[in-house]
């Protein structure tokens, strides 16, 4: 009896592994099958003057691809343009505002036109405003909609069809931790990334049969040098001094540099989330088994934030909000960035 036990086992678990090993083959060989090389392709980076974006630009660039960016500010984006170009870009630099339609439609059918296609997409462009919900105005969050759902929907419907007409291509939407968890101060924000990660959600599982893999990106704490030009409200100092700090910390914060390569890695693969930081991964995890208790943390989180006040519903950059805090040492990460990241003006 107990050899016949022990056969069983035996059975069972080389089953086990054979059933192991195969997925897990499966598994490599649909990422290979996804796999796309840059060399020559054309990706488009909206935001790509600075910050993430530009960092992302880079590394289109280096991997061989025709790298186009957008921005609003003709200063920011002839930087960014020099600085690609003397890394040996092939680069078009467009001005765009991507909350404007008509204004999309033209820029990704004038690149398209330019390099002869369009195969990548990362809708990068975004911004922050920090500050309690009283101090919030209707105007915030249509302004956040505008720019981190209607925007990437705006490039990527205009995208679309150059994309089928090849017979494939990549999207990556930079989400944020903010899309997947509600952060304390940053209402419009969190609830227009979450818009953006339903909306990417939805995308990739739809476009699939035409060979178009669409990526969801939500990265946590990032050095890109950001703060600087983030939006600040209420207790501005105060405000701006909690975030440039969290945003700086080594261990909590991760390179722009890094996350870009990952982020290009995983478009390239064809992924279809990517999570970036561990606290982030983990924060996500414990977000899923316990919403609840997520939520009552973050209420004492947002018991340790700074009160309303100080300017109200006005606002003030980064730039705008430094105090001996934020030109300390504990900002220095953050400094660096965003020198490296054409954040400074």
């Amino acid at each position: 009896m107990k050899q016949r036990e022990g056969a069983s086992l035996h059975t069972a678990l080389a089953s086990a592994a054979v059933g192991l090993a195969a997925g897990l083959a499966l598994r490599t060989a649909l990422r290979m099958h996804r796999r796309i090389g840059l060399v020559g392709k054309t990706a488009l980076v909206t935001g790509g003057t600075r910050g993430l974006g530009l960092e992302l630009a880079r590394e289109l660039a280096a991997q061989g691809a025709r790298v186009a960016i957008c921005g609003r500010d003709p200063d920011e984006l002839d930087r960014a343009e020099a600085d690609l170009r003397g890394r040996g870009a092939d680069v078009l630099a467009v001005q765009c505002d991507v909350t404007v339609r008509e204004q999309v439609e033209g820029m990704v059918a004038g690149i398209a036109r330019h390099f002869g296609s369009m195969d990548v997409v990362i809708n990068n462009a975004g911004t922050i405003s920090v500050g309690p919900v009283e101090t919030m105005t209707l105007t915030d969050f249509d302004d956040a909609m505008k720019l981190h759902f209607w925007a990437p929907l705006y490039t990527t419907i205009a995208a679309l069809p150059h994309m089928k007409r090849a017979g494939g291509g990549r999207i990556a939407n930079i989400s944020s931790i903010g899309g997947k968890i509600a952060v304390p101060h940053l209402i419009p924000y969190s609830a227009s990334k979450f818009a953006l990660t339903g909306l990417s959600e939805g995308l990739r599982s739809e476009l699939m049969k035409d060979n178009i893999y669409v990526t969801t990106v939500c990265p946590g704490l990032m050095r890109t040098g950001s703060p600087r030009n983030a939006i600040f409200k209420g207790q501005h100092e105060k405000e701006y001094a909690w975030f440039a700090i969290s945003d700086s910390l080594p261990g909590a914060s991760m390179s722009s540099k890094r996350a870009a390569r990952r982020i290009v890695r995983a478009c390239r693969n064809g992924e279809g989330e990517v999570v970036l930081s561990l606290p982030a991964k983990l924060a996500v995890t414990f977000h899923d088994l316990f919403p609840g208790i997520t939520s009552d943390v973050s209420a004492l989180i947002n018991g340790l934030l700074p009160a309303p006040g100080g300017i109200g519903t006005r606002h003030a950059l980064g730039r705008e909000s430094e105090s001996p805090l934020t030109r300390s040492p504990l900002t220095l990460l953050s400094q660096r960035a965003a020198v490296v990241n054409n954040q400074m003006q």
